[in-house]
């Protein structure tokens, strides 16, 4: 039996909604799921808006190497520190209250780094602006668990993961065309400040259809866990900091010091939050979470799908943009293919036949491994031709398959009271693999092009092909990672 068929005191009266998802009774749930999903979508662009941009702001605000990185990833350092926060936030004080918070300080700083005058402010703005996020986003999946049961709720599962991968190349493809159009000769500023009046819309419908105790319950009196978060915050922090600025500072010592600290940290938080459960204590993320059927390979499959998918993004911007020398809307338009098939394949996977859908995610493994080999290929040879076109919707239907329908096993039959700890546990993956994916995928096509000499169009594919056949590898491992990691 599922868990959608529970019924006790807490949970009952937060998933009262989906009883009006049928048609032409009630709107709210899907202007609701609309509103959510739209404030995702804005915080997953603003992951990747800036790769394309990072040029003109360098010139624009003579901008260092390392100020362009930290412009880059500070947003992705504040916001994967401090997602697990965020979702235990929402479980205390109420999701939709806590969405709402976030979305001001998200929608502020993004004003804030549009008008920044100098490189440091807009590094500070960035580090806030990933904050918003952490404190938006967790309550996105919060709010599906707890609003819609059954299919209305794998219905919205697909949309969110649809739109959390389709965000990725909307990205850089949305950034291009702003800092192409040098709108009133802003120049990059509009990548910030499109989220404004956006920002602004989201707010006004949000108090509306989000209720201020939105997903609130009895495990509102659960504890914050202090030293649980300062032990996980700690750890992050020691991973993200040398995989964001490791190879532009030629991965001195602190580096790698770093990550030997963050891997002890992590094992005293697993430690402590072990004991803590056994006390009887509130961890940040619930044992049984951790033991829930399959959330041990999906933990996996997230990580390298997001891996794959910021990796090959990354490696790709640098490509056609310093190797081809294409501008930053050509380079945008680029991933046009990616964006479209995956957001068609995630928002239909469900309606395939029965008898497929067991195969689907290793199937979407193995389909990615081939298209992003075969990128490679098509690069090899020149600007790729008509093959590449092919290749690039080939990465976008394995990557939704891969990711779509592994989010939806592990969620769909989360109980309700651990809909903040599984979102935020699986928020946290999603981000961590979209560094690692750009660390160690662009460490190894920036020193492969840095042994072959000047970034020209010929070395950059050659850097770019090593690059394609580790990412096709890792995808293989996705693949056959169900024969030895899944769990019952």
């Amino acid at each position: 039996m599922t868990t959608t068929s529970r019924t006790g005191p807490g949970p009952a009266p937060a998933r009262t909604p989906a009883k009006s998802e049928a048609p032409g009774t009630d709107n709210r749930p899907r202007l609701l799921l609309a509103v959510v999903l739209a404030a995702l979508f804005m915080a997953v662009l603003d992951v990747f808006i800036v790769n394309v941009a990072a040029p003109t702001i360098g010139s624009e605000l003579h901008a260092s190497g390392a100020d362009l990185q930290l412009v880059v990833a500070g947003y992705a350092i504040t916001y994967s520190v401090l997602l697990i926060t965020g979702a235990r936030l929402g479980d205390r004080l109420g999701h939709g209250r806590v969405h709402l918070a976030g979305l001001v300080l998200f929608t502020t700083a993004s004003l804030a780094c549009g008008l920044a005058q100098g490189a440091t402010e807009l590094i500070v703005f960035r580090l806030v602006q990933g904050a918003g996020s952490a404190v938006m986003i967790p309550q996105v999946l919060s709010i599906i668990q707890r609003t819609f049961t059954g299919e209305a709720r794998i219905r919205a599962l697909g949309a969110y993961s649809a739109v959390l991968a389709v965000g990725a190349a909307a990205g850089q493809i949305i950034g291009g065309v702003l800092v192409g159009a040098d709108l009133f000769g802003t120049g990059w500023r509009p990548v910030f400040l499109v989220n404004v009046p956006v920002g602004a819309l989201l707010l006004v419908l949000g108090r509306r259809v989000l209720p201020p105790g939105t997903g609130s319950g009895p495990e509102r009196a659960r504890g914050l866990d202090l030293p649980g978060l300062v032990l996980l915050g700690a750890a992050v922090s020691l991973l993200t900091v040398p995989l964001v600025l490791g190879q532009e500072e030629d991965w001195p010592l602190w580096s790698w010091l770093s990550l030997a600290a963050a891997v002890l940290l992590f094992a005293l938080f697993c430690g402590y939050e072990v004991r803590l459960a056994r006390r009887g204590g509130a961890p940040i993320v619930a044992p049984r979470v951790l033991r829930h059927p399959g959330m041990g390979l999906a933990v996996f499959r997230i990580l390298a799908v997001m891996a794959v998918n910021a990796g090959l993004l990354f490696t790709l911007t640098l490509h056609v943009q310093s190797g081809l020398g294409y501008g930053a809307q050509r380079a945008g338009l680029t991933f046009a293919p990616t964006a479209v098939v995956f957001g068609a394949v995630a928002l239909t996977w469900r309606r395939w036949p029965a008898s497929w859908q067991r195969a689907l995610t290793p199937a979407g493994f193995a389909l990615t491994a081939l298209s992003v080999a075969g990128v490679g290929l098509a690069f090899h040879g020149g600007d790729g031709g008509a093959w590449l076109y092919v290749a690039y919707a080939g990465v976008g239907a394995g990557l939704a398959l891969a990711f779509s329908p592994t989010l939806t096993g592990a969620l769909a039959t989360v109980r309700p009271e651990d809909a903040a700890d599984a979102s935020g546990l699986l928020a946290t993956v999603t981000q961590l693999g979209q560094l690692i994916g750009v660390a160690a995928f662009g460490t190894l096509f920036l020193n492969r092009l840095e042994s072959l000499g000047a970034p020209r169009a010929y070395t950059s594919a050659e850097a770019l092909s090593a690059c394609a056949w580790a990412l096709a590898a890792t995808a293989a491992a996705g693949a056959v990672s169900g024969l030895v990691l899944r769990r019952r």
